[in-house]
């Protein structure tokens, strides 16, 4: 099997945040994650509206303890086929 290389930037997908759909679930605001996860709300925010350039683990653990759900349930990987 040959191996993968990525030869132009829009060839290997992209990652979703679905912070947006499960807080309007629960609805929750963003400045309550913010307060609850004790993290800027401009992170959050961020967070919110799929801008996130570099993740964070710890951020990501917080918001998973809050909304009590696993890194999978917030991540989404999409490929371009």
């Amino acid at each position: 099997m040959a191996a993968k290389s990525v030869v132009t930037v829009n060839e290997y997908g992209k990652i979703q945040l679905r912070l947006k759909e499960i807080m309007d679930k629960k609805k929750m605001t963003r400045n309550y994650l913010a307060r609850a996860t004790n993290t800027r709300f401009e992170v959050i925010n961020k967070w919110y509206n799929n801008e996130v350039e570099k993740m964070d683990l710890d951020i990501l653990a917080r918001i998973c303890y809050v909304l009590d759900c696993k890194p999978s349930s917030l991540i989404k990987y999409e490929d371009n086929k």
